[in-house]
């Protein structure tokens, strides 16, 4: 705890540049390369300054002036030697921030794939995205520029400060009244409650980018059934609340503070004048006054961008604290334990002891005292209506989350003592939805195993029964999928996760709804891989369906999170319970038919059905 306090009193620049490893030293020399070479831009100022002076002092004998082609070589030297140096200064911070913004990607990414599912439940994907690419591009951005940037800032503000009290400190304090004028203006600009509002502006924006994506992911369902505006209000409130907090940030905290320090920087020649013909008259050597004059006024060009860059020390600041904060928000999020000595599982069965878990920020438990087993090599259907906890169930077992109460086994062991790659090389599991990666085929299907061969690729996706997919892409499983490339059906897409699982050959199978967008032709195929897949394995299933699950070895009814009944197709049809209502009412449906005035019509044998469901 102690630790974490210490992390958030660490300015958010420093723990950024804990990320960039061995690199961090070429951040510091970028910086003060970049100071350097502020320094030796205020040299032609100061050729200028000597050119006058002599012009000045042998006037109108102009030609005996011989220094002036000395200043301007001078004067174009050290030019040249100021953009050199700022350019080794990037080359440095650059080296810096790409390490840095990898090192950041990859850590994030890393401790993601540690999480348990449930935090991305809770987590936008928009958002995830936002933080892993947002976030580290904002911090190259912020190292390989802005620091350096700064720092040159601070030494242009610092040696802007000597030279103006160098030549005639009385002209310097005048220019130093508009300074303080400024430097009051950025502070009520970036400061105080300025401040806070920044940090709801970036809040406002995070919102909105996370908003947009969803809707841009949503607009294939949103244009089927119409509902562009009702869809589209969110984007556009999150949009109307990103503009106001612009708007109100530009019109309050910036206006008047802006209108301030614009009118002092751009009228800093015309507040001169007025002071050097003041102090004109009192001058013993008026030709070095007029030099010194000519100096400020050029000089006072400078200014107004020294000041501006200023604005760059309070923006980096901000920027940093808040990607290090969204970053910190990720790897401070818990990852599933992993115990000390790990156990290894006796077998191929699953066991549910006691179970209760509850989701976060969920007020009832989603299972709750939930026990079943499922033998080696033997066959469980977790059935009941929606919500009742059967996907939570499922999700348990290759530990997805941890429990609150009660034990999960597999093998005999808990599956928190389990190390958590053996207990994921245990499960196959196939979701109800399946996500392929724009590759090809053979890459999709060896995600599961990725030393597997061609052949054995093959051989998965034939036992899928994908083989009338193989023979219609292009270039067989050397064909590239999604964006560019061929695109299946969401049948098809279940029935290369089900190769996925086939290749990846685990003893414990969990089946997640895996039919629920298949077509009847599709279904079909997908039930002679189920039992190609389910052959010799433990196998849990989820199924809507009610025919998909009638030779299972055993059926636990799930309930509101709780165990209903449990035995096999006959012992429930045989006790009139819930399982039994479920099948007259799954009997009911299926024989149902529509009327030509789009009525359903029962048919006659539904009485026998309803007869039999009773029995």
């Amino acid at each position: 705890m102690s630790h974490n306090k210490g992390e958030k009193k660490r300015s958010g620049v420093a723990q950024i540049l804990d990320f960039a490893g061995d690199r961090r030293g070429l951040t510091y020399l970028g910086c003060a390369l970049s100071a350097v070479s502020q320094l030796l831009g205020f040299g032609p100022y100061v050729c200028i300054w000597l050119a006058v002076r002599d012009l000045i002092a042998v006037a109108p004998n102009w030609s005996v002036a011989t220094s002036i082609a000395a200043y301007g070589w001078w004067a174009v030297g050290l030019a040249v030697a100021s953009i050199a140096v700022y350019f080794l200064a990037l080359m440095c911070t650059h080296l810096s921030a790409f390490r840095c913004a990898s090192n950041m990607r990859k850590q994030v990414t890393e401790h993601l794939m540690r999480l348990p599912l449930g935090y991305f439940d809770t987590h936008a994907t928009g958002e995830l995205r936002r933080i892993v690419d947002g976030c580290a591009a904002s911090t190259e951005t912020l190292l390989a520029h802005m620091l350096p940037d700064v720092a040159g800032s601070v030494a242009m503000v610092a040696g802007m400060l000597v030279l103006l009290f160098v030549f005639d400190w009385r002209l310097g304090a005048a220019c130093m009244v508009v300074v303080v004028v400024s430097l009051a203006s950025l502070m009520a600009m970036m400061s105080g409650k300025g401040m806070e509002f920044m940090k709801q502006y970036m809040g406002a924006l995070m919102s909105m980018n996370k908003t947009g994506t969803e809707y841009v992911r949503g607009i294939p369902v949103v244009k089927v059934f119409q509902q562009t505006v009702h869809s589209f209000k969110a984007f556009h409130d999150s949009i109307t609340e990103y503009a106001c907090m612009a708007q109100e940030y530009a019109g309050t905290f910036c206006r008047m503070p802006q209108v301030v320090n614009l009118t002092a920087l751009n009228g800093l020649v015309a507040f001169l004048l007025p002071v050097a013909l003041l102090l004109a008259p009192s001058e013993a050597d008026f030709s070095r006054f007029v030099t010194n004059f000519a100096f400020y006024a050029i000089f006072s060009a400078v200014i107004p961008t020294a000041m501006s860059k200023l604005m760059f020390v309070s923006e980096a600041s901000q920027m940093a604290g808040d990607s290090m904060g969204r970053v910190r928000g990720v790897l401070e999020a818990k990852p599933l334990a992993v115990a000390a000595s790990p156990r290894h599982p006796a077998g191929n069965d699953v066991r549910f002891e006691d179970v209760t878990f509850t989701y976060e920020g969920a007020e009832d438990p989603a299972v709750e005292h939930v026990s079943f087993s499922v033998p080696a090599g033997s066959t469980l259907a977790l059935v009941g209506p929606s919500g009742g906890g059967k996907s939570t169930c499922a999700s348990l077992v290759p530990r997805f989350w941890d429990v609150d109460e009660g034990r999960v086994l597999v093998g005999g062991v808990d599956v928190r003592d389990m190390d958590p790659r053996e207990l994921m090389d245990q499960v196959a599991f196939v979701f109800q939805t399946n996500r392929l990666f724009s590759a090809t085929l053979a890459d999709n299907v060896r995600a599961a195993r990725p030393s597997a061969t061609d052949e054995q690729v093959l051989a998965a996706l034939s036992a899928a029964q994908c083989d009338d997919i193989v023979a219609k892409l292009p270039q067989g499983i050397d064909t590239m999928l999604g964006a560019g490339g061929a695109y299946l059906s969401g049948g098809e897409v279940q029935r290369v996760a089900l190769a996925r699982a086939i290749l990846k050959d685990a003893p414990i199978v969990v089946l997640d709804e895996a039919t629920a967008f298949a077509d009847p032709e599709n279904e079909a195929l997908i039930q002679r891989a189920f039992a190609r897949l389910a052959a010799g394995r433990t196998v849990i299933m989820i199924a809507h369906r009610l025919s998909t699950v009638v030779g299972a070895d055993s059926i636990v009814v799930l309930d509101h999170g709780h165990v209903a009944e449990t035995g096999t197709h006959a012992e429930l049809l045989a006790v009139s319970g819930l399982y039994a209502r479920m099948w007259a009412d799954y009997e009911q449906a299926a024989s149902w038919k529509i009327s030509a005035e789009g009525r359903p019509v029962q048919p006659v044998c539904e009485g026998l059905a309803q007869e039999g469901g009773e029995a």
